[in-house]
């Protein structure tokens, strides 16, 4: 059964697009045609050729080797933060639901709270304080990104610890552990694969946003949202410059945002979240 649906996942479109990606971005020191930082002013902002098949940026430096290089740090920023949401998420929901009383209520109201606040506001408010870098952008999204993992967690976990298998569990003497391990953890994580699957694409594009504004990836590093940067005061002489690390950004984002709606079909997740879209309703 697991196989089946692993195989359901995986042996689609949007996955063969992804997997495509991560390994020509990991390839990207071996595959590459240029240098992505060698410069030639002599051929600044040129079109498509057969020696630079994007063209080139405003100092001349290639602009697939630099898409190339770029997504490595894009989507590894993206890939750190939300598997940062995602454990502190998990973590934090099961606690509230297992827990309760006014440990849950404290989180519900904490958690609102985040949700409330626009996460860009709080990245650039941080980013402001500590400086640009790696982990101060991964820091500046990771503490509001976990609120949603954490609200969709506690409110599935409380469902399952209210179902008659983990009554019966714990009439026979199963410790917490046993509970949460073969009860409520399988629920919890068909629902939650999707959702970090959606969040990885708002949290990509979220990054290149901070990367675009000049407080993301610093010189001589570079993503995709600071070549889009580099490249809008030239856009209408080389447009190359914006499409390429644009469409890298869409494409990303959209199969990322059809793969958790995949794992979402496929586990029967339109289910689950619709029961637990009622529980928070209920909350």
């Amino acid at each position: 059964m697991a196989k089946n649906i692993f195989r359901k996942i995986l042996l689609s479109a949007p996955a063969f697009f992804l997997l495509a990606v991560v390994i020509v971005t990991v390839a990207a020191p071996w595959i590459s045609p240029y240098n992505p930082d060698s410069q030639n002013l002599l051929n600044r902002l040129q079109g498509p050729s057969l020696a630079h098949l994007l063209g080139t940026d405003s100092l001349g430096r290639d602009t697939l080797s630099r898409v190339l290089h770029g997504g490595q740090f894009s989507l590894s920023v993206a890939l750190i933060t939300t598997l940062f949401a995602l454990l502190v998420g998990t973590v934090l929901g099961l606690l509230s639901a297992v827990r309760g009383g006014w440990l849950d209520e404290l989180f519900l109201r904490v958690n609102d709270l985040l949700l409330a606040l626009p996460e860009i506001v709080i990245a650039l408010l941080i980013i402001a304080v500590m400086g640009p870098g790696f982990f101060t952008m991964v820091l500046s999204v990771g503490v509001v990104a976990w609120t949603p993992t954490a609200r969709l967690v506690r409110s599935m976990a409380a469902q399952a610890l209210s179902t008659h298998h983990v009554e019966a569990s714990k009439h026979v003497g199963a410790s917490r552990w046993f509970i949460l391990r073969h009860h409520v953890l399988p629920f919890v994580a068909g629902p939650v694969l999707a959702q970090a699957a959606l969040r990885f694409g708002l949290l990509l594009v979220l990054l290149g946003s901070l990367s675009y504004l000049g407080i993301g990836v610093q010189p001589p590093q570079s993503d995709w949202g600071s070549m889009l940067a580099e490249a809008q005061p030239h856009a209408i002489r080389s447009p190359w410059g914006l499409i390429a690390p644009g469409a890298a950004i869409f494409l990303v984002s959209f199969c990322v945002t059809l793969l958790g709606n995949r794992i979402t079909h496929v586990l029967g997740g339109d289910d689950v979240l619709a029961t637990e879209t009622k529980v928070e309703a209920h909350d």
